[in-house]
């Protein structure tokens, strides 16, 4: 008999254990479980006819259905999912809980292996992330004007031991009209929030977690309200360097880029940047004079930056004013401050 599983016991153990998703490709699509595959009991169009029966003949009748649909396919999906099981064990989830889990639960069990079902199925977990999102946390937000290099000096704080959420990482978006360029295509929103979450859950709470001073929105996804409340109310540590310093490093980032796909990334901030600028970024992509379009940009990024923190209520700003873009060495001063952070 398969065990059924509550979504705290259930998600401890997909760290160890092949996670399969039994829904229809397209819900898979739209958003899963960190780290599972798709074993669908039905495809789309089988599960729309499906549904479909039910509506115009009542259970009954749209079991059968699904049994003619399945029957064929029955030794293929138990193929599938021995191939993915390790040790002869393996997890799978639908979206409640119900017939479908049940159905391949069953298969699977049949077929040799031990199963453990997600009770309440994908609708459990989803509402299990969103609550995890309140439980407060310790964290500190790295702010500074574009260019900064706070990515790189976050991922350098990661390398020093320290706990780091790269939302700009898991949206695969930079969060600026730039911030497409070269970036992996964008999860769906909903597939953004479980990623963030498979990250959030493994941290541990009594030490900081840092994070960048974003935007609500990274391009097609979007930061949840109790996350980005919490980064709002935290304490914020803003990265002062110079701006010809910021100007090489976007130059560094971006200027091997077609000057195609820069123009039309300036021209998405045309309205805010002014038809001048956007006239002598042209000439200067023109004549190759990365550094001038980089100059240009900043003006208005530094100005949507100050607009975009004035409505902050941190617990309490640090200004750190750094000379060079040396992410490691910069790293190094702010993990000193960490004894001081956790006094707030």
């Amino acid at each position: 008999m398969p065990e059924r599983l509550r979504i705290e016991d259930f998600l401890t153990l997909t760290d160890s254990w092949p996670l399969v998703d039994v829904r229809s490709p397209n819900e898979y699509a739209q958003g899963h479980i960190p780290g599972a595959v798709n074993i669908p009991l039905f495809n789309d169009e089988e599960r729309a006819a499906v549904g479909t029966r039910f509506k115009q003949g009542g259970n009954e009748n749209a079991v059968q259905l699904g049994l003619e649909i399945v029957g064929p396919k029955l030794a293929e999906l138990a193929k599938q999912a021995k191939k993915e099981a390790r040790k002869k064990r393996i997890l799978v989830y639908c979206w409640r809980g119900g017939a479908r889990s049940a159905s391949m639960a069953w298969l699977f069990e049949t077929a040799g292996l031990h199963v453990s079902v997600l009770e309440g199925g994908y609708k459990a977990y989803r509402q299990f992330i969103r609550e995890q999102f309140s439980k407060a946390a310790k964290l500190v937000v790295l702010g500074g004007f574009t260019g900064s290099g706070k990515t790189d000096i976050l991922k350098q704080l990661e390398k020093q031991g320290e706990q780091f959420l790269d939302i700009e990482g898991v949206a695969h978006h930079k969060g600026s009209a730039f911030g497409r360029l070269g970036q992996m295509e964008q999860p769906t929103n909903e597939q953004f929030e479980n990623d963030l979450a498979d990250h959030w859950r493994k941290y541990n709470f009594d030490e900081i977690i840092w994070i960048e001073d974003e935007s609500r929105v990274l391009g097609n996804c979007s930061i949840n309200d109790p996350l980005f409340r919490q980064m709002r109310s935290s304490i914020l540590i803003k990265i002062i360097i110079p701006k010809s310093e910021r100007v090489k490093r976007l130059v560094r980032e971006y200027g091997t880029f077609d000057k195609e796909l820069l123009m039309q990334s300036i021209e998405k901030i045309r309205q805010r940047l002014g038809g001048l600028a956007v006239k002598q970024a042209k000439e200067s992509l023109d004549a190759g004079n990365i550094s001038t379009v980089a100059d240009l940009t900043l003006t208005y990024y530094d100005k949507a930056y100050n607009h975009k923190t004035a409505d902050k209520v941190p617990i309490k700003i640090i200004e750190m004013r750094i000379e060079k873009d040396d992410p490691e060495k910069t790293a190094t001063k702010l993990k000193s401050l960490s004894e001081e952070l956790t006094q707030f």
